[in-house]
């Protein structure tokens, strides 16, 4: 699911800022995006939104803005101790040579010298920005989940009404196909044959019997609902539920479709298709 989150607070060495952001996925894909100095705070933030978040690619963004004035920069004197020798050694090679200037000298590597921060105080730090901004992201998240929910509901309710459409038309749709099939045996074979033609038609009605198909329906309609219930109540990953109660839809939308015994459960069948991929499209945001 998408969301958005971010989190900064001060030090005495400068300003630490962490940013979230998530787009919709099947899995949990992270990017971490971080500061080379603190670059040994990626497994820590790695665990924590690993323990909150279990799908959706996430990019997290750490980042150190130091204060001018607690830089803590400071010039190194065995540096510039080396550095005025090399100096010398080189205009005694060079007589006609300039001399350095302060910014060639400022420049040389290690002159300035930094003070280390202090790594415990940073990581600890980094450790509470990331947790309010995971508790800022999951809420995002959490709403848009509900406004997901309340669209596979409609798709749910949707499918129950066609289902209970299905329903009273078997009945006559298999005695007008039954009908229709004993004329064409007699016509094939005469009228000799009664007993073969009613075998003929219950084997024909056991095998296009749906009420199996119609009762599993219900049964996983009934499941969706249940799941997006106690996702509500309780809280807690519920995408890869519905993702295989979906498949378990399709399954059995497929199988009343190859039975259809009418033109009217044939439409139906596939109307109800449409709309389990519609609900599989929303199952797959969800966590």
């Amino acid at each position: 699911m998408t969301g958005y989150a971010a989190a900064s607070a001060d030090s005495p060495r400068g300003r630490l800022s962490i940013e979230l952001r998530s787009v919709n996925g099947r899995f949990l894909d992270l990017q971490l995006r971080v500061a080379e100095e603190l670059r040994a705070l990626e497994p820590m933030l790695r665990e924590m939104i690993g323990a909150r978040l279990a799908r959706g690619k996430v990019d997290c963004r750490l980042f150190f803005n130091a204060a001018e004035a607690a830089r803590g920069e400071r010039l190194d004197a065995g540096a510039l101790a080396h550095l005025r020798s090399l100096a010398d050694e080189a205009a005694r090679a060079f007589p006609e040579a300039a001399p350095l200037r302060l910014a060639d000298v400022l420049r040389w590597p290690g002159v300035i010298a930094e003070t280390p921060a202090d790594e415990g105080e940073i990581r600890s730090l980094a450790e509470r920005l990331c947790a309010r901004a995971l508790d800022e992201l999951v809420a995002a998240r959490a709403r848009e989940g509900a406004k997901l929910a309340s669209a596979i509901g409609e798709r749910v309710a949707a499918m129950r009404r066609r289902v209970d459409e299905v329903i009273p038309l078997v009945p006559q749709s298999l005695a007008a196909f039954q009908a229709k099939l004993a004329e064409r045996l007699r016509e094939a074979i005469g009228s000799a044959e009664d007993e073969r033609i009613r075998t003929e038609l219950a084997l024909f009605a056991a095998k296009v019997d749906v009420d199996e198909e119609l009762t599993r329906l219900r049964a996983h309609l009934d499941e969706v609902g249940r799941t997006l219930g106690a996702a509500g109540e309780r809280g807690g990953a519920v995408g890869k539920r519905l993702d295989f109660i979906a498949q378990e839809l399709n399954r059995e939308a497929n199988t009343l479709a190859s039975k259809a015994a009418s033109a009217q459960i044939s439409e139906c069948a596939l109307e109800l298709k449409l709309l389990i991929e519609q609900m599989r499209e929303q199952v797959q945001n969800i966590e």
